[in-house]
C-alpha cells in the first residue's frame, strides 16, 4: 500500500511540474483525382546491331597467302588492299594466254590473206567456189580462235587481279582467322568487313503493338506513310549508355511470324564516329502514343504479396482498398491503370503505405486546424 501511494504521489508531482504527457498524433496524406489523358509510352525491344554492308571476304583463287595488309578492328576505305595471295602461277597463266593470243592473231592474218587472194582469183574465174568457201571458213575459224585466245587473256588478268583482295565497301575489319603463309581457297573465310557508316538494328514488335497498328488502319498502301510518321528511335547499350544519335525506322516486314506473332522492324542509325560495331546487342526505345489512359504515381500503389492496392477516398473521407492492375510507364515514376479505378475516383498518393481500411484521411489543412 505504501508503494502504491508513493507512485501515485510521484505521478501527481510530475503533472504539477507542468510536464506534457505523450499524446496521440495524426498523419496527413496527399490525394489526387483520377482522370484520363493522352500520353507517349516508351516501348523497349531487344535488338542487335548489323552493318549496312556486312561482307564476308573470301578469295576467288587458291594459293598461298603472302601478305595480310590490315589488322582486326581497322577502319578501311573501299578499294583498300586487304590480302595478297601468291600471284606467280597467275602471272605465268597470263603470259601463256598472251602468247596464245599472238599465235592466234598470226593465224588469223594468214587466213585473211588467203581468203582475200582466193576472192580475187575467184572473181577472175581462176579458182573454184569450193576453194573460196574453204578459205573463207578457215578465216572465220581463225577469227574465232583469236576471240577465244583474247578471252583466255582476260580470264588470266582477272585471276591475277584476284590475287590482290581489296575492300568492296568502306567499313571495319572483323576477326582475321588466317595467317601469312596459309594455303587458302575460295572456301576459306579471310575476315568479315562491316560497312559501318550506317548501322541497322532489327527487332520484333509485340502483338499488342500490331493490334494498335491495325486499329490505326495501317494497310499495305499506307505502310510507307506510317513508317515516315513513326517517332525517332533511341538505342541503349547493354551497360545502360544511350547512343547519342537517334535512329529512324526504314522498313517493316509485311508478314507476321506465325510462331511469335510479331513483325520485324529495321531501324537505321548514323555511325559517323564508328562507335557502333556489328554484333553489338542492346535495346531500342520507341515512344508510342496512348490515348485516354489513367496515369497515377507509383507511390499510390501498395504491393501486398501478389496484389496491387490503391486506397480510394470515400465521401466521408475514409479510405477503402481497391485492387488494380497496372502497366509500368518505364519512367520510374508512374503507372498506367488498366483495371480497378475509374475517372473521378479520389485516391491517396503520398502516405498510401500508412493507410488502413476505414481510416479517415486527414488533409494537411485539417491537421493544422486540430493542432
Amino acid at each position: 500500500m505504501t508503494m502504491v501511494v508513493a507512485m501515485a504521489a510521484a505521478l501527481v508531482g510530475l503533472v504539477s511540474c507542468g510536464l506534457d504527457m505523450p499524446q496521440e498524433t495524426q498523419s496527413s496524406f496527399e490525394t489526387m483525382t483520377v482522370k484520363k489523358s493522352d500520353i507517349e509510352l516508351p516501348y523497349k525491344f531487344s535488338a542487335k546491331m548489323k552493318g549496312q554492308n556486312d561482307v564476308t571476304i573470301t578469295p576467288q583463287v587458291s594459293g598461298q597467302l603472302m601478305r595480310i595488309c590490315v589488322s582486326e578492328g581497322q577502319q578501311v576505305q573501299r578499294g583498300a588492299v586487304l590480302f595478297v595471295i601468291d600471284s606467280r602461277n597467275a602471272q605465268l597463266e597470263l603470259e601463256a594466254a598472251q602468247a596464245n593470243l599472238q599465235a592466234a592473231l598470226a593465224q588469223e592474218n594468214s587466213a585473211k590473206l588467203e581468203y582475200e587472194s582466193n576472192k580475187n582469183l575467184f572473181e577472175k574465174n581462176i579458182v573454184s567456189s569450193y576453194m573460196l568457201n574453204n578459205s573463207e571458213n578457215s578465216y572465220k575459224q581463225a577469227q574465232a580462235s583469236v576471240a577465244q585466245a583474247r578471252a583466255s587473256v582476260n580470264r588470266a588478268k582477272v585471276n591475277l587481279g584476284f590475287c590482290t583482295i581489296t575492300a568492296p565497301v568502306s567499313g571495319i575489319i572483323g576477326e582475321i582467322p588466317v595467317r601469312a603463309g596459309d594455303q587458302v581457297s575460295p572456301a576459306t573465310q579471310l575476315t568479315m568487313l562491316s560497312g559501318n557508316t550506317t548501322m541497322y538494328a532489327e527487332f520484333s514488335v509485340t502483338e499488342s503493338i500490331i493490334e494498335g497498328m491495325v486499329q490505326d488502319g495501317v494497310n499495305v498502301n499506307q505502310k510507307e506513310k506510317y513508317i515516315a510518321n513513326l517517332p525517332d528511335v533511341t538505342f541503349i547499350m547493354k551497360n545502360g549508355t544511350e547512343y547519342p544519335h537517334k535512329g529512324r525506322v526504314v522498313s517493316m516486314s509485311g508478314v507476321v511470324n506465325a510462331a511469335t506473332g510479331s513483325l520485324t522492324i529495321k531501324v537505321s542509325f548514323p555511325n559517323p564516329n564508328g562507335h557502333l560495331y556489328s554484333g553489338i546487342q542492346g535495346s531500342v526505345v520507341m515512344n508510342f502514343a496512348e490515348k485516354g489512359v489513367m496515369v497515377i504515381p507509383q507511390n499510390a500503389v501498395v504491393r501486398l504479396q501478389d496484389k496491387s492496392i490503391v486506397y480510394k477516398v470515400k465521401a466521408d473521407s475514409t479510405a477503402t482498398a481497391a485492387d488494380v492492375t497496372t502497366t509500368d510507364m518505364g519512367n520510374g515514376k508512374d503507372f498506367i491503370i488498366n483495371t480497378g479505378l475509374k475517372p473521378g475516383d479520389r485516391i491517396v498518393t503520398t502516405g498510401a503505405n500508412n493507410v488502413t481500411e476505414g481510416m479517415r484521411v486527414i488533409y494537411p489543412k485539417e491537421v493544422k486546424e486540430k493542432k
